[in-house]
């Protein structure tokens, strides 16, 4: 059976397909190599000297060893080497752009050979010290300080478990009912099956020293000045909370919808018949968030799925990899439309009028041609932003938290990291490197006592 099903039902509706096929649309997109497949995977590596692959990981995984160790039939010290630079190794190698970051610098990538399946490989080895409850790290003696960690997404995870291995304890303050953050709420459903986010959580909080406060939101629970006059040290990491709006006619129709608010729903889902979905669904953007709702709306059963992107395909954000996947699950994907209008009939959506677009003098502009897609459910994944709620005299640049190469922010003791900032790309590895890198610096900050007021550069 393939990944796919037909809705014959009009309308946005629940239950388009039977039972069986939700659970084979939804089920792993890339199972985890046996014993053998990691054997042969792992023996195509060179084990480059300087390899190009660890400069491409933003965490700096010694990508040769860890194969290597594979190779020699030792993935428990496989595990352990990836979880030196990046404890949330096992998501990464789930959800990571590998194809444009590590295998994409891996030597035998040309025209007459594949990479290495660095992110394969990296699942093998974690997923089988995860299941057996390997803990590679014990905290050091109790430091007697105590640092306020602002969400329990990967950048706080990151920062929390490296915080907890220096012997400080930590509190995570985490607005959602679950931890997790993107892992939990924001990827699709089928790139990590299983609950994994949340047994990873498990995973990282059991090296103890860590407590996690769930339903405490900053801004409505707590202020940035209740944190630094409580605790010694804080990390923000609480991603983008808000998404950005179309601007256009017609944006508050029945049928509307923000894609990350539907990912977060079918994440949540015990039963995926349960989440309705249109019969043409029409999804804006041209990032991950997009091609995650088109592709998980066409295996709920939609029947016409098409992405509008305002520029090329070569400036899209989801990579190159991601759009052949929703091209190959039927999702069709076309360039160059910008959203004008969407239209409605008894307050519910019927189809959305878009514009051409084209680059002239070297901006986007309308050319003026339009037309109509027809459409009963429209999702917006245009980008989110962040909310500034609480945060008091943070400095802010292009509407992100300013902060130094150690992640230290304007105000004294007070560092940030992950999706909140404005260095370094959106990916969950990008903030498990600049979590764990906060940390560090909070370390050395504490235990020379005192943290020095530094201007941000």
């Amino acid at each position: 059976m393939d990944r796919l099903g037909n809705g014959q039902m009009a309308g946005i509706s629940a239950g388009r397909l039977s039972q069986a096929q939700y659970e084979t649309n939804f089920a792993d997109l890339h199972p985890r190599l046996d014993r053998h497949e990691a054997l042969v995977a792992a023996d195509r590596c060179y084990f480059c000297y300087d390899a190009p692959c660890m400069t491409a990981c933003p965490t700096s995984i010694d990508i040769p060893l860890f194969i290597r160790q594979i190779s020699t039939g030792n993935p428990i010290g496989s595990a352990k080497t990836i979880f030196d630079q990046n404890i949330l190794g096992g998501m990464c190698a789930r959800v990571c752009p590998t194809e444009t970051l590590c295998e994409q610098a891996c030597v035998r990538n040309t025209a007459e050979d594949k990479p290495v399946e660095i992110g394969k490989l990296q699942r093998y080895a974690t997923d089988i010290a995860m299941e057996q409850g390997r803990q590679f790290y014990s905290r050091k003696a109790p430091t007697g300080k105590t640092v306020a960690v602002v969400g329990a997404g990967p950048a706080g995870l990151a920062a929390a478990h490296r915080l907890a291995m220096h012997g400080h304890s930590v509190v995570i303050l985490e607005a959602r009912e679950k931890s997790g953050g993107l892992n939990e709420y924001g990827i699709a459903t089928y790139k990590a099956v299983d609950d994994f986010a949340s047994r990873e959580v498990d995973y990282v909080t059991a090296i103890g020293g860590i407590v996690v406060q769930n339903g405490q939101a900053l801004g409505r629970d707590f202020s940035l000045s209740d944190l630094t006059s409580r605790y010694d040290a804080v990390f923000l990491g609480m991603g983008l909370q808000g998404v950005n709006g179309l601007g256009i006619e017609g944006e508050n129709l029945v049928g509307v919808e923000d894609a990350v608010d539907f990912i977060a729903a079918l994440r949540q889902a015990k039963d995926k018949a349960a989440i309705p979905v249109g019969r043409r669904v029409v999804v804006l953007g041209g990032g991950m968030t997009a091609i995650d709702a088109a592709i998980q709306s066409k295996l709920l059963g939609a029947e016409e799925v098409t992405i509008c992107y305002r520029r090329g395909r070569e400036n899209m954000n989801a990579s190159g990899y991601e759009q052949d996947l929703a091209t190959a699950n039927g999702v069709i994907i076309r360039h160059w439309l910008a959203p004008k209008a969407i239209i409605g009939k008894d307050g519910t959506v019927r189809g959305i009028e878009v514009e051409y677009t084209a680059v002239k003098d070297g901006r986007l502009v309308g050319t003026g041609e339009t037309g109509i897609i027809a459409a009963d459910q429209i999702f917006k994944a245009i980008g989110q932003n962040f909310s500034a709620s609480g945060l008091g005299a943070l400095q802010f640049e292009k509407g992100k938290i300013l902060v130094d190469a150690e992640g230290r922010t304007s105000v004294e003791g007070v560092w940030a990291g992950g999706d909140c900032i404005g260095i370094g790309e959106d990916l969950t590895v990008s903030a498990v490197a600049q979590g764990r890198d906060a940390a560090e610096s909070i370390n050395r900050a504490l235990a020379a006592g005192s943290q020095p007021a530094t201007a941000v550069a």
